[in-house]
């Protein structure tokens, strides 16, 4: 099973249909039929519900999201040390470090993020959802073939 950290604004764009929602929405059955455990670090639950609240000003509506979210994805709880090592970090967006760190320390194989080139230097690769989708219909495959 592949382990994937998801950067915020891949919640965003499935939250607010943007561009390549769609596939985020595949990836995300993905994690809810167990093929795929995906993770969003604590602070990211917050700007989310930050980001919903101004545009939805249902409360109740906002919470059942937010609940959902943490439902279906390990919610990494952000603490000193990863907030420590995050400082060290080769990333220069404070926030972006602290995702590296958290997927680090979560054994992870992959950043999910719509913006790669924020997680150059990062110890733990980040791709596209395009690209984990192709990973994951060839491990399909692979695993059809060896069968």
């Amino acid at each position: 099973m592949k382990r994937i950290v998801i950067d915020i604004n891949i919640f965003m764009d499935f939250l607010f249909k943007r561009n390549g929602h769609e596939k985020v929405a595949e990836i995300f059955k993905h994690c809810i039929k167990g093929n795929v455990m995906g993770f969003s670090c604590a602070h990211e639950i917050t700007t989310l519900n930050y980001f919903l609240s101004k545009s939805n000003k249902d409360k109740v509506k906002v919470r059942k999201i937010i609940s959902g979210i943490m439902k279906r994805f390990k919610v990494i709880a952000t603490d000193e040390e990863i907030l420590t090592r995050a400082l060290h970090s080769d990333i220069d967006d404070f926030e972006d470090a602290v995702i590296e760190i958290s997927a680090k320390e979560n054994d992870a194989e992959y950043i999910l993020t719509g913006n790669t080139k924020d997680f150059k230097k990062s110890i733990v690769k980040s791709i596209t959802p395009e690209e984990l989708l192709v990973i994951l219909r060839n491990d399909i495959l692979e695993e059809r073939k060896n069968k």
